[in-house]
């Protein structure tokens, strides 16, 4: 990484987001916007919920994406009988009488958290401190994780059977909710074929942890504008129902609003997807590109929303115009 200024290091990032890419879509086929998505939560520091129905090849994104990057990666089944110790590690009497602790799979940079709501909530909490301080603490003692770390979580839609929701606290920590549709006709054709004959495919790594933390650095210094700053902010604003900035919409079908935190991500969400589009600076359409899945898990619809069929997408995208 020899860049000798920011805008030399854009562009680095930009060549190493296409190449990405391009690994990516070896094994991967049709799921551009959502391999996008999952990139930018890892270059901005995220952790990113993955949700959609058994067959849509969410394990298989996380996998493929593991094995590009040069990084230690864990996978956790989640199951209804899970205990929090099978996360983050538990304490044994070893042959001197001595109390050793004994680090659980969340010691690693990627985690993925396979279908992650087939687990109750006490099991799936013990992911909370990992996700937000990068640490872990256990019978007193506070372990640091290695950095990168991130959470790249499955989920099934919870209106199937054996799961169970997510506590919002759990939910806040993920920076991007991406929902993973059926495929098109032509590309689930072109799924099949590639994964009904003989094929030998070789991933090659194109990014080590140095790299990552240092692109996440970069992020941190990328300028933005004070207006696309401020539209950020007040988007997320909007969805508090009865303050100020209030929309018709937010009073009528929002429960709960987001929080500080969906500021932050609008604004780092923002960053990545213009440095990835060969911009150095964001505008609002970034911030617009990243609300959806920055604001559709911290917002609570009313019961009004619900039976009028009004969907989070929906009253996110009202909120533009708003």
């Amino acid at each position: 990484m020899n860049y000798k200024d920011d805008v030399q290091a854009v562009e680095g990032l930009r060549q190493k987001y296409l190449e990405f890419t391009r690994e990516i879509n070896k094994v991967i086929y049709g799921q551009e916007q959502i391999i996008k998505e999952v990139l930018i939560t890892i270059f901005s520091g995220g952790h990113a919920l993955l949700v959609g129905v058994p067959g849509l090849a969410k394990t298989m994104l996380v996998n493929t994406i593991a094995q590009v990057l040069s990084l230690k990666y864990k996978r956790i089944q989640f199951t209804p009988d899970l205990m929090p110790s099978d996360i983050i590690g538990t304490e044994i009497l070893d042959q001197n009488k001595e109390f050793r602790f004994i680090k659980g799979p969340v010691f690693s940079n990627i985690i993925l958290a396979d279908e992650i709501n087939r687990t109750p909530p006490k099991t799936q909490s013990a992911l909370l401190e990992a996700m937000q301080e990068k640490s872990v603490t256990t019978a007193g003692n506070t372990y640091t994780l290695e950095k990168p770390f991130f959470v790249l979580a499955t989920q099934n839609p919870i209106e199937q059977e054996g799961t169970y929701p997510l506590p919002e606290a759990q939910l806040d920590r993920f920076m991007f909710n991406i929902i993973l549709d059926y495929p098109l006709l032509e590309e689930e054709l072109q799924i099949v074929k590639n994964t009904t004959s003989e094929q030998n495919i070789q991933l090659n790594q194109v990014l080590t942890g140095e790299e990552v933390l240092y692109f996440q650095n970069l992020l941190q210094r990328i300028p933005i504008n004070e207006s696309v700053l401020k539209y950020a902010v007040e988007l997320a604003y909007k969805t508090r129902p009865n303050y100020s900035m209030a929309t018709e919409w937010t009073n009528k079908y929002i429960h709960w609003g987001a929080g500080p935190r969906a500021s932050q991500y609008l604004v780092i969400g923002a960053k990545t997807n213009a440095i990835l589009n060969g911009k150095f600076s964001p505008d609002i359409e970034d911030v617009k590109a990243v609300a959806l899945p920055v604001l559709r898990h911290r917002i609570v619809k009313n019961f009004k929303a619900e039976a009028e069929g009004i969907t989070t997408d929906k009253i996110i995208q009202n909120l533009f115009a708003g």
